[in-house]
């Protein structure tokens, strides 16, 4: 826990509605607890005894706690904590609650955690207040031990669906790789990243060679099965830190950060003999597919925008494809040239 001296600076127009000792209630109920969901739970609150009494009414039902006594501390490090569910106190020394959570929704990959408010004060003025500004709930002191893990839980049951819903809106139906929306964002994301740093970015057009014909003489069902197997097969054999997702079609696209491009390239051919070798099995026998694979960097070919590096992705693919097919492209700037295929 990270610790500072206590301080309880009430302000003298406000007046707690309980002392310390009975800030903690019902803790002979706590196996009724129903067990709605389990999640990691940020604690901010400048009084040690509250961290400690929230703690002990958390720890066993499945959360994880992480408790802050300095709200300016707690806001640097949010971050990189990714919490389920925020237990905010409203009035502590440095900033107030309301301040932390007005800093906190200034970052949109924050901004759908939810808040519940901790308020020593019988004062409905403050809890209004932070429902008009966002907050998912709030919790009275002294607080109800039951009560508290009903509340917590139900706030991170919602978040989970929140991030489940998140989850269903980039991920394609029929692969389950990520979607072209999902791509545009980490491709610019990773662009942004390169501008700054001067980082390499890589990224790989594939596309199944005569996918077409393959569907008019398969049916669309089997063609339906060769994209999820070059999908598979494209995830299984790129890196953890890459990202895969279809395109459109019979497309799709491979972000490659810290990649040069001959790091690219070794990767592509990988890519491109795996799926090769893949044999998908029909009513008359094995069926064996390729892909065409284009390849562009921003590093060498300094593309400045998503829509340079697509471009020139593409256009390499378009080289691969037009020059026999089952092969690699790379774009050197000006044009492609081809780095490897079958003979």
């Amino acid at each position: 826990m990270h610790k500072r001296e206590p301080t309880d600076p009430a302000p003298r127009e406000r007046r707690p509605i309980a002392t310390p000792s009975y800030l903690f209630q019902g803790t002979e109920q706590n196996d009724l607890f129903p067990k709605i969901c389990r999640g990691r739970v940020l604690v901010v609150d400048d009084s040690q005894l509250i961290l400690r009494l929230i703690e002990a009414s958390l720890q066993g039902k499945g959360f994880e706690i992480i408790a802050f006594s300095d709200p300016v501390d707690a806001l640097e490090k949010v971050d990189d904590l990714a919490p389920d569910v925020i237990l905010l106190d409203i009035d502590m020394p440095k900033i107030t609650g309301f301040d932390f959570y007005r800093q906190l929704k200034q970052c949109p990959h924050l901004v759908h955690i939810p808040v519940i408010f901790l308020t020593g004060f019988d004062d409905t003025r403050d809890v209004v207040r932070g429902l008009e500004m966002g907050a998912f709930d709030y919790v009275r002191k002294p607080f109800n031990s039951i009560e508290l893990c009903a509340r917590v839980g139900v706030a991170a049951h919602v978040k989970y669906l929140m991030d489940l819903l998140a989850d269903q809106a980039m991920i394609d139906g029929l692969t389950g790789l990520y979607n072209r929306s999902y791509l545009n964002v980490r491709l610019t994301e990773f662009i942004d990243h390169h501008t700054r740093y001067g980082t390499h970015l890589a990224l790989l057009m594939a596309d199944v060679d005569k996918f077409k014909q393959l569907n008019d003489t398969r049916g669309h069902l089997f063609g339906d099965e060769v994209l999820q197997r070059v999908a598979a097969t494209i995830r299984d054999t790129v890196r953890q830190s890459d990202t895969v997702a279809r395109f459109g079609g019979e497309e799709f696209a491979v972000i490659l950060p810290e990649q040069t491009l001959t790091d690219a390239k070794r990767l592509a051919e990988r890519l491109r003999t795996a799926v090769a070798e893949t044999a998908i099995e029909h009513d008359h026998g094995i069926q064996r597919v390729t892909i065409s694979i284009g390849v562009a960097t921003t590093h060498e070919e300094s593309a400045a925008s998503m829509k340079e590096l697509v471009y020139a992705a593409d256009r390499a693919l378009y080289h691969a494809k037009s020059t026999g097919r089952n092969r690699v492209s790379l774009w050197n700037g000006e044009d492609a040239i081809v780095a490897s295929g079958a003979e």
